[in-house]
């Protein structure tokens, strides 16, 4: 009786063994090779600007069926697009079209000479003093044209071959007078605006007109009055006038 009974349990335990292949079997058939693609690198693309050679699909078996639908599950997606911008263009220089004035104090460096190399000032006249040559005139001129006039000077009889820098070491004031909280006279800042002069001298008092100034500006060739919103930009010597609303 129990060696029946161990003959029937064997016989039970094939039957499922054999009925486990044949699903199995049918889940596995398909009509091609599965394949695995290695995802692309983005980085060395990004990094050395050419694109990644992806290598041979590589065959690891025969399936089909679940282990496709799998396979293609886990598929890379296509890469996104990168986007490169233009390098950014080098900011013009405000003081190579700079006209110099009375007030400006310039820092002149005669290359190898201590003795010339300071700091001077622009008097009233127009002119700086240097020792050597004494006045040079630099009104209305630029600071690279001042500096070939200091060189000229001293080529003639001081220097064989002189190399000379001119900058900018403050610019002359701005004025701003009308109605603001304090009406005077403050440094002039590079890129300043009549809404950044009025800031500076306090704001506009409780009866300013706050949407348009009169702008004083004054050239080689004379002075200039205009209205002008608070957006239009400053130059050195300027004069703000901020008038009184009427209601």
């Amino acid at each position: 009786m129990p060696v029946a009974r161990a003959f029937r349990w064997s016989i039970s335990a094939a039957s499922l063994a054999a009925s486990a292949a044949l699903t199995l079997g049918g889940c596995m058939q398909t009509a091609g090779p599965v394949a695995y693609v290695q995802p692309r690198a983005d980085l060395d693309s990004m990094a050395y600007d050419q694109p990644y050679n992806a290598p041979q699909p590589v065959v690891v078996g025969s399936g089909g069926g679940a282990i496709a639908a799998l396979s293609n599950s886990f598929a890379s997606p296509a890469p996104m697009p990168v986007g490169y911008a233009a390098p950014m263009a080098a900011p013009v220089r405000y003081d190579s079209s700079y006209h110099l004035d009375a007030g400006d104090r310039l820092r002149v460096v005669v290359y190898g000479q201590e003795g010339l190399t300071n700091s001077y000032a622009i008097d009233a006249g127009g002119s700086i003093t240097m020792p050597l040559i004494g006045g040079v005139p630099a009104r209305g001129r630029t600071p690279a044209g001042l500096a070939g006039e200091i060189a000229a000077r001293l080529r003639n009889g001081y220097i064989r071959e002189p190399s000379v820098a001119v900058e900018i070491e403050a610019y002359r004031p701005f004025f701003i007078l009308g109605e603001v909280s304090a009406p005077g006279q403050y440094p002039y800042v590079p890129n300043m605006t009549v809404e950044s002069a009025v800031a500076i001298a306090g704001g506009f008092s409780p009866r300013a007109k706050r949407d348009v100034v009169t702008v004083t500006h004054t050239e080689a060739g004379g002075a200039m009055r205009a209205v002008v919103p608070l957006g239009t930009p400053l130059s050195p010597g300027d004069t703000v006038f901020v008038g009184e609303r009427w209601f």
